[in-house]
């Protein structure tokens, strides 16, 4: 094989990997200047430098909505920094994986395995973006509402109307036809504001319960209170816990003289409306 035929295949393989020339040039000298056997060099050595990527920490990237017939998914897919998030290849990766995941019911699984438009599963080509881009990348968490009922999402501070860092979707029951997107759609950015861990108090688990329970206690002893007052004071934190927590108990956003719960009513004439599901995803938040 002359030098320029060497050349011209090095150049080829950076073209379809987006990988660095010397990582090229060994790859064609190993494969004997099959292309197709350099890329699945490439692939395996892109395995191993992903490998040594995942003890970092990716805490940026974006949340992507898809919605079709009434039913809605969202997709957190994380990187190391916002200067990836805005990389035109890592977008256009995470619009193509949405996609694949609003079809696959935000089944993460099923997800991975699924064929992107290059024949590839999602987990392929989600190591070659982490080889040729150079930072951890995840695809994290997703959710799946259905249209038994009515689904509303709200994409936070976004030129976009479906990517974004902060998103809320809100499921409501399908009963007033008058006022329901109205209502849906101010739910959905209270959601996003107010970041509820639950619907009612029956939501919370009660491993966050203890937690704060035990947190509340220590710092009232901390502070010197006495046994009989500190089980006094810890009831009445943890209801008020409860109730900055919990959507239906929340102060209403938009008119702080009202909870969520009250609001709901003033829409109810026409058929009760009630909140069957929600969530609200904050890149990065948690990890």
């Amino acid at each position: 094989m002359t030098d320029k035929k060497i050349l011209d295949n090095i150049k080829k393989l950076r073209e379809i990997t987006g990988v660095g020339f010397s990582d090229c040039k060994l790859a064609i000298t190993e494969s004997n200047g099959d292309i197709e056997k350099a890329i699945e060099y490439l692939r395996k050595k892109g395995i191993a430098k992903a490998s040594k990527k995942m003890s970092r920490i990716a805490a940026d990237g974006l949340i992507l909505v898809n919605e079709k017939d009434g039913n809605v998914s969202a997709l957190e897919i994380n990187s190391e920094t916002d200067f990836v998030a805005k990389n035109k290849d890592f977008i256009s990766f995470c619009k193509e994986v949405a996609i694949l995941n609003f079809k696959n019911k935000a089944d993460l699984s099923k997800l991975n395995k699924s064929k992107m438009s290059d024949n590839k599963t999602v987990e392929e080509n989600l190591v070659t973006l982490i080889s040729k881009i150079g930072e951890k990348i995840t695809i994290r968490r997703s959710k799946y509402f259905d249209s038994d009922g009515k689904n509303f999402f709200y994409v936070h501070n976004s030129s976009e109307k479906n990517i974004g860092k902060v998103i809320s979707i809100v499921k409501l029951s399908n009963t007033n036809t008058k006022d329901l997107d109205f209502v849906g759609t101010k739910l959905a950015m209270h959601i996003a504001a107010q970041s509820p861990l639950a619907i009612n108090d029956k939501g919370i688990k009660k491993d966050v319960l203890d937690k704060e329970l035990e947190i509340i206690k220590e710092e009232l002893e901390n502070s010197g209170k006495k046994p009989d007052m500190i089980e006094k004071i810890a009831n009445g934190k943890i209801k008020k816990f409860i109730s900055e927590n919990t959507l239906l108990n929340q102060t209403w956003i938009m008119d702080t003289k009202i909870t969520v719960s009250e609001f709901l009513k003033q829409y109810s004439s026409n058929g009760e409306i009630n909140v069957i599901d929600f969530v609200r995803y904050k890149v990065g938040e948690g990890i």
